[in-house]
């Protein structure tokens, strides 16, 4: 496996702990800079913010079909993200990965 990914595995991995991992993530990653672990910061920075956001917008009604829906939307897109920083590849998740990626750019 490529030495770039073994170096920034822990930080990508720790990123998927919503958005405590995302913080403690970028700080282990910001002393030398590792595209893998940029990379899936991205990506759980994305889905923290996209859950966060969800979220508010579904406590709006009051269903349990809307609730159980986004809960399974946002795991299994989680899901993917993280088994992708796990076996060391830079798959974005589906739908959105790819303007993660777009957006936080910077990161």
């Amino acid at each position: 496996m490529n030495q770039s990914v073994e170096e920034g595995k822990m930080a990508a991995i720790t990123s998927y702990i919503m958005i405590i991992g995302v913080f403690i993530a970028m700080s282990m990653n910001s002393e030398k800079r590792n595209a893998f672990a940029s990379f899936h910061i991205r990506q759980s920075l994305g889905l923290s913010l996209t859950f966060v956001s969800l979220g508010l917008l579904v406590s709006n009604f009051d269903s349990l079909m809307i609730s159980s829906a986004m809960w399974l939307s946002i795991s299994v897109l989680w899901a993917f993200g993280i088994y992708s920083a796990i076996v060391g590849q830079t798959k974005p998740v589906p739908f959105l990965g790819n303007l993660f990626q777009k957006a936080f750019k910077a990161i």
